[in-house]
């Protein structure tokens, strides 16, 4: 019984943490939609443009690691993505003015890859 319980858990697992990982992309797209409809220099711009980061920060680590299951070059396309996400992020500043359609819709693909 207790077994049988367990299997089951294990195998919605992955289908529980991409609907997190959904929830977290959609969170974050919203935030970015605001921002830019805010201005980039907004308050919503700057905290979209954080959370963005911290999301993409927890992102590239589970990517790296070794016990990741995903295929070598799946892996390797998105920490790609999430480099220039980083960089695109790293690039915004207090006086800087970035367009964040590129942003919203690079994570947008990303999001609806995770069905």
């Amino acid at each position: 019984m207790y077994e049988f319980a367990y299997n089951e858990i294990v195998e919605e697992s992955p289908n529980v943490m991409r609907a997190r990982e959904r929830q977290a992309f959609e969170r974050v797209i919203q935030l970015l939609r605001a921002g830019r409809d805010k201005g980039s220099g907004s308050r919503e711009a700057i905290e979209a443009l954080y959370q963005l980061k911290r999301l993409w920060a927890v992102l590239l680590e589970d990517l790296k690691r070794p016990e990741n299951l995903l295929p070598k070059e799946l892996r390797a396309g998105l920490i790609s993505i999430g480099i220039w996400v980083m960089k695109e992020v790293s690039r915004s500043g207090p006086n800087a003015s970035i367009d964040l359609t590129a942003l919203i819709e690079i994570n947008e693909i990303i999001r609806d890859g995770l069905v």
